[in-house]
């Protein structure tokens, strides 16, 4: 494989989850030095001599500056930043508790945002710099449910506070590509559809049939998408939401 990223230095965040174990891994073979952050200490990946894990809270904008800060300090530079942190959640606008709306924007937009901030000063010194923030298709499409055809369906797959927070991962996406792109650092989103995980184990099999590629998605699929937004040469992308999701969803 082309070791494109060798001598970066890139932080994963939510590196313990699916879809950031599946970017770290991806951005080691690409022969970057990755930085795996998650709340729970991630255990070793099999690029275990250029990955190193890390603890960190997304919420706490004194664990993205430290960490950030320890990075520079040890590697030189922060060159890569991947937001894969998020948590799922179900709920319909109707029946959401205030305390889950509070959680998840907390965690899936918020954590977004203190981590990008955090790394801005690094990337803008070095000229250089690649943000990759995983969005979703939900935050999008409004939601796969159909309560119009089938009430159950929105019980079972209703998420109206993780699709607001997608959505606002879109939109800060978009402004912080604007904000950087002078100082020759790009920013993108990954929008992807359904991704077979265990958190989506109970995805309801009549909205499954609605992919036209015949199934669900992988980490794999995801992180592929992210490696190619963040090629040294790839600086002219930016701004822009990568759907990955076997054509559920156009734009």
């Amino acid at each position: 494989m082309l070791r494109e990223l060798e001598g970066k230095v890139a932080l994963v965040t939510g590196g313990a989850g699916a879809i950031g174990a599946a970017v770290t891994e991806a951005l080691a073979r690409a022969g970057a030095t990755v930085i795996c952050a998650d709340k729970v200490m991630p255990s070793a990946h099999a690029e275990q001599a250029s990955v190193h894990p890390a603890q960190l809270d997304v919420t706490s904008q004194e664990d993205s500056v430290r960490l950030v800060a320890d990075i520079v300090a040890r590697h030189g530079a922060l060159d890569i930043l991947v937001n894969a942190a998020g948590v799922v959640s179900f709920g319909s606008a109707a029946t959401l508790a205030e305390s889950e709306w509070d959680r998840v924007l907390d965690i899936n937009l918020k954590g977004v945002f203190l981590a990008c901030q955090a790394a801005m000063a690094p990337m803008k010194a070095n000229g250089f710099g690649r943000i990759v923030n995983i969005g979703s298709v939900v935050g999008k499409n409004a939601g796969n449910a159909r309560p119009w055809l089938d009430a159950a369906e929105q019980a079972r797959a209703g998420n109206v506070a993780y699709g607001v927070s997608k959505a606002g991962v879109h939109m800060l996406t978009l402004f912080l590509a604007k904000e950087l792109a002078a100082h020759g650092v790009s920013v993108n989103a990954v929008a992807p559809g359904p991704i077979a995980t265990s958190m989506t184990s109970g995805f309801p099999d009549a909205l499954r049939a609605l992919i036209p590629a015949g199934r669900m998605g992988t980490p794999a699929d995801v992180a592929r998408a992210a490696l190619f937004l963040c090629a040294p040469d790839n600086g002219f992308v930016t701004g822009e939401i990568l759907d990955v999701n076997g054509g559920m969803y156009c734009d």
